[in-house]
């Protein structure tokens, strides 16, 4: 456990070093809140109630989105694209030597890296939406912390997909196909244009039911309080939801890890 806190640790000071980056990203998701801010005022000034929420609600819906996106990777550019890059040169094969589980080492890693990217490029989009428009962000502590056991729930899903993008370099060496397929993917069925409770019927609980509202979605209305994340009961069901689709995926990642560390064509190896 010692070695794999020590690599979320690298992790977390590697993403540190880039200052730069993270300015830049930060007043990215800053103005690109607003965009998406006023869109929504607009949206909800004619369809008041969308999706069950009242306007101060898709407000918080909007700038929360915005401080989870680089913690999660939404749009890409996360360690799957390492992964795919160490395959085609065949680098794949000093991780495979290290004594240390392939998947929980990236996965300790990642968590680093989300971990730094919640604070650094997290808090001042939120707190810049907070300032500007009326949220309805709670004040209950409880809430927090059920938001933020959520979050590091949803941050597990978020690995356990990329990490599975990562592994079909195995078989296609060349990821970039399926990185930009997977980036339309996820930022449709997450919620990042819009709450996936505004999809009517039965192709709203299809989206709902997807591992990828647990990444956005569910953290969201856990913090708020609204549709099945009220109440402790529905609190439960979520969290229960976004660990089911966690183990299921890690699951998956074991074999076909197993599958990939078998293949022995590792190109340019």
């Amino acid at each position: 456990m010692g070695l794999y806190l020590a690599v979320a640790a690298g992790g977390f000071r590697r993403y540190a070093t880039y200052g730069t980056a993270t300015a830049a990203g930060v007043f990215t998701n800053t103005v690109f809140g607003f965009i998406v801010a006023y869109t929504y005022i607009a949206l909800w000034d004619e369809r008041p109630g969308l999706g069950g929420y009242d306007q101060a609600q898709a407000l918080t819906f909007v700038w929360l989105s915005q401080s989870l996106l680089a913690a999660a990777a939404m749009l890409g550019g996360g360690f799957q694209e390492e992964i795919q890059e160490r395959v085609r040169t065949g680098d794949i094969a000093v991780d495979l030597y290290r004594p240390a589980d392939l998947q929980m080492w990236w996965l300790a890693s990642d968590m680093g890296r989300a971990g730094f990217q919640l604070v650094g490029r997290g808090l001042l989009p939120l707190l810049a939406g907070s300032l500007v428009f009326t949220l309805a962000l709670p004040a209950d502590p409880v809430r927090w912390v059920l938001f933020l056991v959520s979050v590091g729930l949803g941050l597990v899903v978020s690995f356990a997909v990329r990490y599975l993008l990562g592994l079909m370099a195995f078989w296609l060496m060349d990821g970039s196909g399926i990185n930009l397929v997977a980036t339309v993917v996820s930022i449709f069925f997450s919620g990042m244009l819009l709450p996936l409770t505004v999809f009517p019927g039965g192709f709203g609980e299809f989206v709902r039911a997807l591992p990828w509202s647990a990444i956005l979605q569910v953290p969201i209305d856990v913090l708020m309080g609204t549709h099945a994340g009220a109440g402790a009961g529905g609190v439960a069901r979520e969290l229960g939801f976004q660990a089911g689709w966690a183990l299921v995926l890690l699951s998956v990642g074991r074999v076909l890890q197993s599958a990939a560390t078998r293949k022995v064509v590792v190109q340019g190896g």
